[in-house]
């Protein structure tokens, strides 16, 4: 069991080496009357990575703007900073209502930019497989040797009061949550049910609107047909269709 975790890791961490070397910045265009959705993918990829979500929110009608952001060998600050300036640019001087959907850390990244920028048009947020209160993996990379070869950025995403998922303040605006849950073998490591990365309990918030759990492993929620026509719901209704 440990062998197999070891490599489960291992060959994650080596996933997030080799894509965090490359990403796009920000795609915009003019929303024209639609509403607007910023879409952040999560650690270790570009924006190019939520294409099919993207494609599903066009196809309800939604405007998208796709956030881009490198995430290796950053801090989480680093990349606030980052994604703030982008989102500011495409966002900021518009009168439509602007909706956030984050896959993962870009969901914690979502929150900290709320915490900052208070948008007067803003409508709801979708945080999809977003460890909210950490993740055992990070736990388990920062007790390692090679922890320190995922970057600052993927080590602050740990259980800890003090990490970078804990230190946000809950939400005061609707906040929708979609877990994963697949059979990922990391009981060992991630107690109760999970998405092979993130457990079902660490994305839940107290404030949160509404949630839903749906079978899939974490990366591939952002290509999940459900996870989309959920999303799609809750942006629209406020609640999932259950």
């Amino acid at each position: 069991m440990k062998q197999k975790l070891l490599l489960f890791t291992l060959g994650s961490l080596l996933i997030f080496l080799l894509l965090s070397v490359w990403y796009k910045p920000a795609e915009s265009s003019e929303p024209g009357e639609k509403e607007v959705v910023v879409l952040l993918h999560g650690l270790a990829r570009s924006n190019m990575a939520m294409w099919r979500l993207k494609q599903r929110l066009e196809e309800a009608d939604f405007h998208v703007e796709t956030i881009g952001y490198a995430s290796f060998n950053r801090t989480s600050q680093d990349i606030i900073l980052e994604i703030s300036q982008q989102i500011n640019d495409c966002c900021r001087s518009i009168n439509n209502r602007v909706h956030f959907v984050g896959h993962s850390l870009g969901g914690l990244l979502i929150r900290a930019y709320l915490v900052e920028n208070r948008l007067d048009n803003l409508g709801r947020v979708v945080l999809i497989g977003t460890p909210n209160h950490g993740s055992e993996v990070a736990d388990y990379a920062n007790r390692k040797w090679w922890g320190h070869f995922a970057g600052p950025a993927a080590l602050s995403l740990g259980t800890s009061k003090e990490s970078f998922p804990n230190t946000l303040p809950e939400p005061d605006y609707p906040v929708g949550i979609i877990a994963g849950v697949s059979s990922s073998g990391n009981e060992e490591l991630i107690p109760g049910l999970d998405d092979g990365l993130v457990s079902v309990e660490s994305t839940k918030l107290e404030n949160m609107q509404d949630f839903i759990a749906v079978p899939s492993g974490h990366s591939m929620m952002r290509y999940n047909k459900v996870v989309a026509s959920q999303t799609i719901h809750f942006l629209k209704h406020g609640q999932f269709n259950n």
